[in-house]
């Protein structure tokens, strides 16, 4: 029998499982497929089009503008920017880099406790649905064999946990902002999530959890996270663009589809571009609205009553539940 992830499954009183509408993707992973046990092992998920349909951080961005944080305006021509660079299929040497400098700028001056609560707000309002169910399924399997299971995403690392904590799995590693006294100063610590970046920090989880990469699992779309997927022993190709596709077929890596076709990219932002860039664009055109709730505003002695300076947070944070 298919071997279904407990997400997409429902009891009833009776203590009968009934497997919902949405597992038909399940059935992409074919009954011989079994990840023998093996708790030293793990399995690193990429996030925008392997996890998710689409890219989190357009969806993120579709939740503060329709909370007013920045307009429709900014919203449309940040994905005007986004369509384009998908078009030129080009991604110049210093288009990561200057998007550094900006990535998460626009989330300056906000409390943490407001980012946590908005990237909830916004998973269970427009990204809870895109989910893969396919993808999902194959994650339920290592966590089956009792291996733990991590995000990977350019995204900010609160929202990759978010994601992580709402699918079950293990945690996540995302891009990480400065923190000083529970506020986020828009600026960066370390490099953004992406490409090399990857796999640096997966090699860095490894030691740290005493994890044999050549006994652990990849799976991304896209060509960027080559690095990610060679660094491990089992790398996985999830609904691929066509670079990855062709280095996929290369390198004798396993291809798995959940798209309706070949062609199915019907999302407003395609996600096979460079998150790194995704974040920049955000930040871009947030900037150039104030937004009225700021929290730069509070009074300075509300600020100065932060006990402490809270540390700066890991680029691999658990999922809590």
């Amino acid at each position: 029998m298919p071997i279904r992830p407990n997400a997409l499954r429902r009891r009833r009183p009776s203590g009968r499982i009934v497997v919902s509408a949405a597992g038909w993707a399940a059935a992409e992973v074919e009954a011989a497929l079994e990840i023998p046990s093996d708790p030293g092992a793990a399995a690193f998920f990429d996030v925008d089009n392997t996890m998710m349909q689409g890219a989190s951080i357009y969806y993120f961005a579709r939740g503060l503008a329709k909370r007013k944080y920045f307009t429709s305006r900014d919203l449309a021509r940040f994905a005007y920017q986004q369509a384009r660079f998908r078009l030129l299929a080009s991604e110049h040497a210093g288009t990561v880099s200057s998007a550094k400098s900006a990535a998460l700028a626009f989330i300056a001056g906000w409390k943490v406790e407001e980012m946590e609560r908005l990237c909830e707000e916004i998973f269970d309002e427009l990204m809870a649905d895109r989910i893969w169910s396919g993808t999902l399924a194959l994650a339920q399997l290592h966590i089956d064999a009792g291996q733990r299971v991590w995000l990977v995403t350019a995204a900010p690392v609160e929202l990759g946990r978010i994601i992580a904590a709402r699918l079950g799995l293990t945690g996540a590693i995302g891009t990480v902002a400065e923190i000083q006294d529970g506020i986020y100063t828009g600026r960066l610590v370390g490099d953004l999530m992406h490409g090399p970046e990857k796999a640096s920090a997966i090699t860095t989880l490894a030691l740290a959890e005493q994890l044999d990469l050549t006994r652990c699992a990849a799976y991304s779309d896209s060509i960027n996270d080559a690095p990610m997927l060679s660094t491990v022993g089992y790398a996985v190709a999830v609904n691929p663009d066509p670079a990855l596709r062709r280095e996929a077929r290369k390198r004798g890596w396993e291809i798995r589809d959940f798209r309706t076709g070949r062609k199915a990219a019907k999302i407003a932002i395609p996600a096979a571009l460079a998150t790194g860039v995704v974040i920049g664009g955000v930040a871009t055109f947030a900037a150039m609205r104030k937004r009225r709730r700021r929290t730069a505003a509070l009074p300075v002695a509300a600020a100065r009553s932060v006990a402490a300076a809270r540390p700066a947070q890991p680029a691999v944070q658990p999922a809590q539940s």
